[in-house]
């Protein structure tokens, strides 16, 4: 409680007194426990010392009771050195002027060296959880399992012989570097391996000096189905196999200088710096070194890189067939002789270290589940790692992942929400996406507003986590057949973003009865007709087609039959097929002339299907509980209990 301070008083010399006599000089008291005088408190503003004042002591206090220590206001006077530091509870007295009016006895203490203990401190004095993934490395290098990581990772470099020591110069440009510490887990969600990586702090390299390019491919999502399908139909087998410390097989041109790492400096050249010979995680041009590298071993052993997709390799010699797909290095291997494919990992492993994974259970994140017809994917792992992000694992699942009445126009004046866990949300549903292609349309809608989402697009986000959580169980089950055919659903919702008034354009492609290909996007332009959003949408699809075509044709698949494309604008298929062109489609020559070449070259055809029939029409716009669960059943998008469906034929009601 402050004190107050009369006008006639100076506040730097206001004191706290003892009970004392008439002389002007102030008295020690006593803290004996025989002492048993009371004292009342006076006002005295001659007394400019500050003294320990005694409560009141009565016969049946515990004199013995623990002390506490308390500190009187600050003044310009201090404390004789013989009075003592200490006294009983009770707290002091503190008094009041009773000069004042009204003024009386009132017992407070002081709050100096009271406070609320740091949790930051008090956290830090137990050890580090095995099961959490440490943030720094010098928390890390205290635990046996994490030093032993650290310690495997910096053998691996040295035995690579990564770097070599040199003496500093001025002229360098020192990068640094970091420890980065994942968990690496099994399928059932138990401790597999703890993985501590070394990364150099690529973000400090110069353009132009410490590297050029960087351009690095991967293997596409849809190129992985396709080669999936074509295995279950042959009925090859699927081999899984990770590249350990791949970034550290490229070779770099660039002459790069980084520190030592921590926890590993060099007793007896501690200030030198680390010259690079080889890539390393973090760098810039480690991952474009390391395919090159992957892909001069493969084109020396006789495989031939596709055009349609540059991480994909095939091999073609007498009777024997493999396709090597990979994306960064995870591996997915099958061919149809085992013999060779034996012999090919074998020499893969002694060129690089590897972990042969055998028959794949996770693929890029996707589990692959094998079934008496086929293989079911799904992410059921990754939703819940994404519930539980989220805080969203204890939500109340809804039927369809966006409502139809929902408008995610925000008023001008709607203050931005956190736009970092937007984001984080937003792009774990894109990854989702790749094998749901039910929440395609709502992902589609909610990325147009990664600048500036506000609170209402955060909760249109919360809605689809919501409709994954009780569609948890539910995925692709891609299945064994014996047709070789390219079937695919286009269809457009016409000016339906109410902003801007563009199209939705979205189209599904099947291989067999198998969904392979999807897209949900908005077109570039505003449309002037239904049939005009309707061609775009069938111009688009049949790129895509186009691209599967010369896939299959280097995977030397080929088609049985011409690709077959089903759209539900009776306008935009009579196009296609009539040479009708007038002034109101001069704006569409160019689309307008890709397709139709295509269909009087009898290589496209273009057939009109009922609205109702529609499978495409799930990725257009927000559906009805019932219409939206047809849907997605028919697509492809299934619970593994009731894994029966028919072919895609059977799919058009």
């Amino acid at each position: 409680m402050p004190f107050f301070t009369p006008p006639s008083a100076q506040p730097s010399t206001t004191s706290l007194s003892p009970p004392n006599s008439n002389s002007n000089t102030p008295t020690p008291i006593s803290l004996s426990p025989n002492n048993t005088s009371q004292s009342q408190p006076t006002n005295n503003n001659n007394n400019t010392s500050h003294v320990p004042i005694s409560p009141p002591h009565h016969s049946h206090t515990n004199l013995n009771s623990t002390n506490i220590p308390i500190q009187p206001p600050t003044t310009t006077t201090n404390p004789p050195t013989n009075i003592p530091s200490i006294i009983e509870k009770p707290a002091a007295a503190t008094s009041l002027p009773n000069s004042l009016p009204g003024s009386h006895s009132m017992v407070t203490r002081s709050k100096k060296g009271i406070f609320k203990p740091k949790k930051l401190y008090t956290v830090s004095k137990f050890p580090l959880p095995i099961t959490i993934e440490p943030s720094c490395p010098s928390k890390a290098i205290k635990i046996a399992e994490w030093k032993s990581a650290m310690s495997d990772e910096f053998n691996a470099l040295l035995s690579n012989n990564t770097w070599s020591l040199v003496p500093p110069h001025s002229s360098q440009n020192v990068i640094g570097c970091k420890w980065v510490f994942r968990i690496k887990r099994n399928p059932d969600g138990s401790v597999a391996r703890y993985k501590a990586r070394l990364v150099a702090k690529g973000f400090h390299q110069q353009p132009g000096i410490d590297y050029t390019d960087t351009f690095s491919p991967v293997i596409k999502p849809q190129t992985i189905k396709l080669v999936i399908c074509i295995a279950l139909h042959h009925n090859w087998s699927l081999s899984h196999m990770d590249v350990n410390n791949a970034f550290l097989n490229g070779t770099i041109s660039e002459t790069i200088y980084m520190s030592q790492p921590y926890g590993f400096v060099h007793p007896q050249y501690p200030n030198h710096v680390c010259k690079l010979h080889k890539s390393l995680y973090g760098l810039k041009q480690a991952p474009r070194a390391w395919f090159q590298a992957l892909q001069k071993f493969l084109l020396d052993y006789g495989f031939q890189n596709a055009k349609s997709d540059t991480s994909l390799f095939v091999y073609v010699q007498a009777n024997i067939i493999a396709y090597f797909l990979v994306y960064v290095d995870d591996i997915l291997l099958t061919g149809n002789d085992p013999i060779f494919l034996s012999q090919f990992q074998q020499d893969l492993s002694t060129r690089f270290s590897l972990k042969n994974l055998g028959t794949p259970s996770h693929f890029l994140g996707v589990e692959f589940v094998p079934t008496n017809n086929g293989i079911f994917l799904s992410q059921q792992h990754y939703i819940r790692d994404l519930l539980e992000s989220t805080n969203m694992h204890d939500s109340k699942p809804v039927s369809t992942p966006m409502s139809t009445s929902c408008s995610l126009v925000a008023p001008t004046d709607a203050p931005i929400c956190d736009v970092t866990a937007y984001r984080k949300i937003i792009g774990s549903l894109q990854y989702l996406s790749l094998t749901r292609p039910d929440i395609s349309f709502s992902v589609n809608r909610l990325s147009q507003h990664l600048a500036t989402p506000t609170s209402l697009h955060l909760q249109a986000a919360k809605r689809v986590l919501r409709y994954l959580k009780g569609t948890i169980t539910q995925g692709l089950h891609l299945t064994r057949d014996k047709s070789f055919n390219l079937t695919a659903f286009c269809d457009a919702d016409w000016a339906g973003d109410r902003t801007d008034y563009k199209s939705t354009a979205a189209y599904i492609i099947y291989f067999g009865p198998n969904p392979i290909s999807w897209s949900s996007k908005k077109q570039r332009t505003v449309a002037k007709s239904s049939t005009e959003a309707e061609y775009r949408t069938i111009a688009s699809t049949t790129q895509e087609i186009i691209w599967l075509q010369q896939l299959l044709t280097e995977l030397h698949c080929p088609l049985q039959q011409k690709p077959t494309l089903y759209s539900d604008n009776l306008g935009a298929t009579y196009l296609c097929a009539n040479p009708v062109f007038h002034s109101r489609m001069k704006h569409l020559a160019i689309d307008y002339h890709f397709v139709r070449d295509l269909v009087q070259a009898d290589k496209l055809q273009v057939l009109h299907i009922p609205t109702g029939s529609q499978l495409a029409d799930l990725l257009t716009k927000p559906l009805s509980s019932s219409r939206h669960s047809l849907l997605t059943s028919k697509i492809g998008v299934v619970d593994p209990s009731t894994i029966l469906r028919g072919r895609v034929e059977d799919k058009i009601i």
